[in-house]
């Protein structure tokens, strides 16, 4: 269970990376096309000195190359994030590609299964078709 404390410096940084996102002054590798990129969640660790970013480019796109390339450099956006936010000490950067969409989709497809959503359906009462 993370602690309000985390959670509140989790949301800073995110706040902080998208802004450095949307600004569009990330060293991108040359031969990558700068894409579009969400951080959707930053969990921090408890001593405050390690964050996690996870992060997905517009349609997930290249997603290996563009997470690849945010942790080639993190040192610059661990500087962005010390620069906007106040913290004591700037924690260690590290991304990582979010699977919730992917977990989404997948259960999005099964409660759509006919085999499924049969279970899915309220039952036929008899008295409900007197009516």
């Amino acid at each position: 269970m993370r602690t309000q404390r985390q959670l509140r410096v989790g949301e800073e940084i995110r706040h902080a990376l998208a802004a450095v996102l949307m600004r569009g002054d990330v060293p991108w590798p040359t031969g990558l096309n700068p894409p579009t990129v969400t951080v959707t969640e930053v969990s921090v660790s408890p001593d405050l000195k390690n964050a996690t970013a996870y992060v997905m480019p517009l349609g997930g796109l290249k997603l290996k190359e563009t997470v690849r390339a945010m942790n080639d450099s993190s040192g610059f956006y661990r500087h962005a994030v010390g620069k906007a936010v106040l913290l004591r000490h700037v924690p260690k950067l590290r991304f990582v590609a979010d699977e919730t969409f992917a977990i989404a989709h997948r259960i999005d497809v099964l409660l759509h299964d006919p085999a499924v959503a049969k279970d899915l359906q309220k039952p036929k009462r008899p008295d409900d078709e007197e009516k």
